[in-house]
């Protein structure tokens, strides 16, 4: 098959609607809040040199930190936030999603708006300023009458600019909850999805140059003098802003939102859970690439209303714990700690999805490896790498305490990647998961944890607050808890990793239904 006439296609353009009316959404009020706040402080600091270069610095040092950091810093801040606003005066907010991306991403767009406000403005031939004083200006009639129209296109052309950076940084917001055009490429390299990734790349650029050219537009007419370009150029503006948000208002809002984090097997997960509420009869839309504590924190604010959690994830690293209990006991304490927190562990699907450090089966035969604890006396020669999170996780502490690990070097990489590059030899060992059907496809090797150092990581069901007694979606979901065997999940995992129109977590999760529904 063609990659052109590939059938994901289809299914990335069935997104679009929602992907880019929520794009554009975030964009445009993350612009306008960054314009509403950097045009004052630009006027106000244009001729006082200290506030100047003071508001000129931290708008400077705001660009230097990655986007996606801005982004997440911003979640726990709103979240600690909304916990005060609620305790002290009995409401709270969402900390989740929207919120955090405009404030950030209206922080991101600000310093080519101050920037160009200020050179714009201080560029104003002092001739001219002199001559509104002379004919009687005051200093507020000559900024609105004189300084301003004429700084026009030079404030333009930096509105333009910062334009371009939110709707590109925006393609970030998806890891806090913020749906957009970074769902497409998030998805797509979890799944090695390559049509959803060229698609969302495509999308974001086709839109950034679209308000590009047409701010341009009025910045010419601006500079030129010419209404027809001004009103074309903001005309367009508002066309593209209604025909991409209005078929997203129009849309009715989901019965249930389901939570999904950063890899193959959630994205499977949560389309199986989405297929059973459609099947049940209810509406269900899902947020997707969300980090563990992000996911958990939306769950427990009722942000979202049920994903798929692991038991080792919430005991070590959620509540801290380091005492490693039996499987069965350490489930029961952990209904009991989430039942607290009003949350309910509806039950395990049956499968478990442990981190393990794994390497190619014909080096550890070679080297006498079979064990974490073989390991450990070859690791200072070795390199290892591991997903975004493992490395400051608390099993790899765990882990190095446990066994005295020490490696040559480690390296971070996207999960999916991570199985090419120890297969191929780029590095000697990695901190795979147990389920991944990758480690059969590679002929890998998963290593003996005789001390263990990482605890049990059952598959587990878990509701928000607010659907506690929720009756109808806990029947819909029961027919899933302890169905899910790890030879299927395996199976599920390796083929949502491959090309094909069949690799799509909804054709997986539908081939992952037919399993269950055998047994």
């Amino acid at each position: 098959m063609s990659f052109f006439t590939d059938a994901r296609w289809g299914e990335a353009l069935a997104h679009l609607s929602d992907y880019l009316g929520n794009h554009v959404r975030v964009s445009i009020t993350a612009l306008a809040l960054g314009l509403v706040v950097s045009l004052p402080l630009a006027i106000v600091a244009r001729n006082r040199p200290l506030a100047r270069s003071v508001l000129l610095g931290i708008a400077s040092v705001v660009q230097t930190v990655p986007g996606l950091a801005l982004l997440a810093l911003f979640y726990p801040l709103l979240l600690a936030l909304a916990s005060i606003t609620f305790r002290w005066f009995g409401f709270g907010f969402s900390a989740f999603g929207f919120l955090p991306a405009v404030l950030a991403l209206a922080l991101y767009s600000m310093l080519p708006v101050l920037r160009n406000t200020i050179t714009g403005l201080n560029g104003v031939d002092a001739e001219l300023t002199e001559a509104a004083k002379g004919v009687g200006m005051t200093e507020r009639q000559s900024l609105f009458s004189v300084e301003l129209p004429l700084a026009l296109p030079v404030i333009m052309a930096g509105i333009r600019t910062s334009a371009v950076w939110v709707i590109g940084t925006a393609t970030l917001s998806t890891p806090i909850g913020q749906t957009s055009l970074g769902n497409y490429i998030f998805a797509g390299l979890q799944t090695q999805n390559w049509v959803f990734v060229l698609f969302g790349c495509i999308a974001a650029a086709v839109l950034a140059l679209a308000v590009d050219q047409l701010l341009a537009l009025i910045e010419n007419g601006l500079r030129h003098r010419s209404q027809i370009r001004t009103a074309l150029g903001g005309l367009g503006i508002a066309a593209l802003i209604a025909a991409t948000l209005v078929p997203n208002l129009a849309r009715s809002s989901s019965t249930y939102v389901i939570g999904a984090k950063t890899f193959a097997e959630q994205y499977v997960l949560s389309a199986l859970i989405a297929q059973r509420l459609h099947a049940a009869g209810f509406s269900a839309s899902s947020r997707q690439g969300l980090g563990s504590n992000v996911i958990f924190e939306a769950l427990a604010a009722n942000d979202v209303d049920v994903y798929v959690d692991y038991s080792g994830t919430l005991w070590v690293n959620q509540f801290h714990r380091t005492d490693m209990l039996p499987r069965e006991k350490l489930l029961g304490e952990l209904k009991t700690i989430l039942a607290k927190q009003n949350i309910t562990l509806l039950g395990e699907l049956g499968f478990e999805n442990a981190y393990a450090l794994i390497m190619p089966k014909a080096r550890a035969d070679a080297l006498g490896i079979h064990s974490i604890t073989d390991l450990a006396s070859h690791a200072a020669t070795l390199s290892i790498a591991g997903d975004y999170e493992f490395f400051s996780r608390s099993e790899w502490a765990a882990l190095k305490q446990a066994y005295g690990l020490s490696f040559r070097t480690q390296r971070t990489m996207q999960p999916d990647f991570m199985y090419a590059a120890v297969a191929s030899g780029e590095v000697d060992v990695i901190a795979g998961y147990t389920s991944d059907g990758l480690i059969a496809k590679y002929n890998l090797a998963v290593l003996d944890d005789p001390k263990h150092a990482i605890p049990p990581y059952d598959a587990i069901v878990l509701l928000s607050p607010k659907r506690a007694g929720d009756q109808a979606l806990q029947a819909a979901l029961k027919p899933l808890l302890g169905r899910v065997d790890i030879a299927d999940m395996r199976e599920a995992n390796l083929r949502a990793s491959s090309n094909g129109a069949a690799s799509s977590p909804d054709a997986v999760a539908r081939w992952l239904w037919d399993r269950i529904k055998k047994r």
